[in-house]
């Protein structure tokens, strides 16, 4: 086995010149770090560095510098290096004049040089002297050296516990406390050449932050994110966004998250956030008085949050805030941090990120819904019979409203080629033309299903649509009333059609879009589709103190039906007791879930294509099967067979029933658990099908990994054997032969193939040293 750097998933080498390269094969096993594992590294001692928080930390090349902070008696502007290899600490070489003493600064890296900037300088043992600076410092990492910028011009205002990132080549710096008042202000200035650095304000648009300080930012995307902080009575758990390009925020939005999936980080000052791969990881700070420990994710690209579940063998930081944090490689490193009781920490963490490549399904699922290939019904909707095209598979599977209407449908298209093929037999009979009856024309020309939805119009019906491909819909402008009012169309539908995650999705968006401008139509909208959530939530809205004189005087108010005008006035009059509901909220069922029932049996009524695994015959859903895998997408486009059965293989390989259950429930909703004998078959799987991307394999690898043991290792080497993973063979055999006592006692070695038992005999043969062969050789 050839042995590489620590990685958790590291790429795959293949032969990509013939298609069968699942021939040759190499998994690459080396040394490797369990997947979300903490890990307690050595802390720094007292004579190398004092504890600390408020500090900065960077991360250069495979180690971690410290700089600056204080101790809880004085501030401390030394610097110290941690070698993440031999995992030990050293005083850095510096030599020049460094930064005074000072916390709240910030610091970044650039080139092979790390800036700091500003931050709180003077004595906070007497408390004398104390200020904000607005210096600039570099230190060089291969010299040692301190240098000091002399920047000319206009500079920013002199700030602590701002936030600073670099990005294309410039050092940006947000906000901040200056002495007085908190900031929201933006500055940048180049780092590529001394002499001519100047500092520029940004003009900033958009949603602009409120003025914070005691915040993290973090680069993701090309773009730059800021999560909470502390900003007086306004202080949210909001997640902005900066885009470099174009100078705009945008407040990232929380409405698509339904009640029950996993919420934001509750809002917080002093906490981290660090970018790896697609997500933000959030650690730490002070929340509401508490130290929480739970480390949260972000994913920028589903604008998800979740709570990281640590391994087993986790050794947990406590709470803490004022630490810092940086990534090396694949993983987070934390130091410092004032936790409880105002102590300081001299503590080092590391965290090991998973490198899984990100899970595709709704996107896969989005895409046939907007390219609209292979559907297999047409919606007719409204009055106008406008038409909408669809997949029976993903429609039946989501919605059971939609699904009796596609059987009663299909049924009355049944009889009606049945009285087709009676009529033609008649004429046949008669000497007649004979067309081919519809039932059983070649699969790709089968008649779209023409199913009539007289209670929906086209575009809320679409919107719905988008939602059963995707589980999310996307949200129009905020606020604008006539998408608004689109959504309030959809939900009508959602409670029509009984789909509760989508009633959830609408309720929240709504919610969340009303104010002074809509929310007058938004009530009469409510009031006139009989959505009595919506109007309530809208009367609430108008009577509140800070709300009810904007709202009367604007001229949709002198407009508003006379009922409404009245039940305005008597709520204003006598509020209405609160009702408060322990119910559990109907978040209904995800994607995911509708997928999984779908394929243990719920489609099976609706399957259109044989999946022959040896003979062995398993129905499926072509467009579930084209959606997800480029290969069936191209047969079933271009050479779809008559007989609508399609033989199953990868490469040369068959794969066992076992293994293909597992690769049809990845294609399905994504499930990526299974036993480790079927990783092996389906390593190559995404390279042969053509998957989205090869989050399969990377489970596959680790599944291998950490799941090899006595008692299943037999299956394993069959498996390899099969496969042709030579490594794979080469470490069970090593299992095998250090074991042996043990796994010569599983049943399964009877059972194992001729050649395989002598390639443990010859294992054997090799591990036995010519010293235990002599002492063998003397027993008999």
């Amino acid at each position: 086995m050839s042995c590489k750097s620590t990685k958790v998933a590291p790429s795959v080498d293949f032969d990509h010149s013939c298609s069968d390269s699942v021939e040759y094969l190499t998994l690459n096993f080396g040394p490797f770090e369990t997947v979300h594992r903490w890990r307690r590294l050595p802390q720094c001692d007292e004579f190398v560095g004092a504890r600390r928080s408020k500090h900065t930390v960077v991360a250069y090349r495979d180690a971690i510098y410290v700089f600056g902070g204080d101790n809880g008696k004085n501030m401390l502007n030394d610097l110290l290096r941690f070698d993440v290899k031999d995992c030990s600490w050293c005083r850095a070489f510096t030599t020049g004049t460094p930064p005074a003493p000072r916390y709240h600064h910030s610091a970044v890296v650039y080139g092979s040089s790390m800036f700091v900037f500003g931050g709180y300088t003077g004595d906070i043992y007497s408390n004398s002297n104390l200020k904000n600076k607005n210096d600039l410092f570099e230190y060089k990492f291969a010299t040692g050296q301190w240098t000091e910028w002399k920047v000319e011009g206009s500079l920013p205002v002199a700030r602590s516990a701002h936030g600073a990132t670099v990005y294309n080549d410039k050092l940006w710096i947000f906000a901040g406390y200056d002495g007085n008042a908190r900031l929201n202000d933006m500055w940048t200035i180049s780092l590529q050449d001394r002499e001519h650095a100047c500092w520029e304000e940004i003009d900033q648009s958009g949603e602009i932050p409120p003025s914070c300080c005691n915040f993290p930012v973090a680069v993701c995307r090309d773009k730059m994110f800021v999560f909470s902080g502390q900003s007086g009575a306004k202080i949210t758990n909001n997640l902005f966004q900066f885009e470099f390009q174009g100078h705009m925020w945008t407040r990232i939005p929380t409405e698509h998250l339904l009640r029950g999936s996993p919420p934001p980080p509750q809002r917080r000052y002093g906490h981290t956030m660090v970018a790896f791969d697609r997500h933000l990881y959030v650690f730490g700070g002070a929340a509401d008085n508490t130290l929480p420990n739970e480390l949260h994710c972000y994913d920028v690209d589903s604008q998800t949050w979740e709570v990281i579940q640590p391994s087993l063998d986790s050794e947990m930081p406590s709470g803490r805030l004022f630490h810092a944090a940086a990534v090396i490689q694949d993983a987070m490193y934390i130091f410092g941090g004032t936790v409880d009781n105002n102590v300081r920490s001299g503590e080092m963490y590391r965290f090991q990120f998973s490198c899984y490549p990100k899970c595709t399904l709704h996107e896969d699922y989005g895409k046939l819904w907007e390219n609209r290939q292979f559907c297999d019904v047409e919606f007719i909707l409204g009055e106008r019979e406008e038409r909408v095209l669809g997949h029976i598979a993903i429609v039946t599977a989501r919605c059971q409203w939609l699904r009796k209407k596609i059987l009663q449908a299909r049924d009355r298209q049944r009889q009606k080629t049945k009285q087709e093929s009676s009529e033609e037999s008649d004429e046949g009979a008669a000497g007649g033309p004979r067309d081919i009856p519809a039932g059983n024309r070649p699969s790709g020309t089968q008649p779209l299903l023409e199913v009539s939805i007289r209670e929906a119009e086209a575009q809320p019906f679409e919107v719905l649509m988008q939602f059963l491909y995707t589980d999310k819909i996307q949200y129009p402008r905020r606020g604008h009333v006539q998408d608004v009012l689109l959504i309030m169309d959809v939900y009508k539908l959602a409670l029509s059609f009984k789909l509760s995650r989508l009633e959830q999705l609408c309720v929240q968006y709504i919610e969340a879009s009303v104010d002074l401008q809509n929310v007058l139509s938004v009530c009469e909208n409510a009031n006139k589709l009989q959505l009595d959530q919506l109007k309530e939530h809208c009367l609430n809205f108008v009577v509140k103190e800070s709300h009810f004189n904007q709202v009367i005087m604007t001229k949709e108010f002198e407009h508003l039906s006379t009922p409404l005008i009245v039940e305005i006035v008597r709520r204003k009059q006598q509020p209405p007791p609160r009702l408060y509901s322990d119910q559990p909220v109907d978040i209904g069922t995800s994607l995911v879930q509708d997928m999984k029932a779908y394929l243990e049996g719920g489609g099976l009524e609706f399957c259109d294509i044989i999946l022959l695994l040896d003979g062995h015959p398993r129905p499926a859903h072509k467009a579930i099967l084209a959606a997800r895998s480029s290969y069936f997408e191209a047969m079933f486009r271009s050479f779809m067979p008559e007989d609508g059965q399609v033989n199953i293989s990868i490469g040369e390989m068959v794969p066992s029933k076992q293994a293909f259950e597992s690769m049809l429930r990845y294609i399905y909703y994504g499930d990526v658990n299974m036993p480790p004998e079927d990783s092996l078959y389906l390593f190559a799987a995404p390279y042969y099908y053509g998957f989205s991307n090869n989050r399969l394999q990377a489970y596959c690898k680790q599944n291998l990994e950490m799941n090899v043991t006595v008692e299943n290792v037999l299956q394993i080497l069959e498996a390899a054997d099969k496969t042709q993973a030579l490594d794979m063979k080469k470490h069970c055999l090593h299992i095998i032969v250090h074991q042996f006592i043990k796994v010569s006692k599983l049943p399964n070695l009877r059972s194992l193939s001729q050649l395989l038992l002598l390639d443990i005999i010859e294992s054997l043969a090799t591990h036995i040293s010519d010293k235990q062969c002599a002492e063998m050789g003397s027993d008999i």
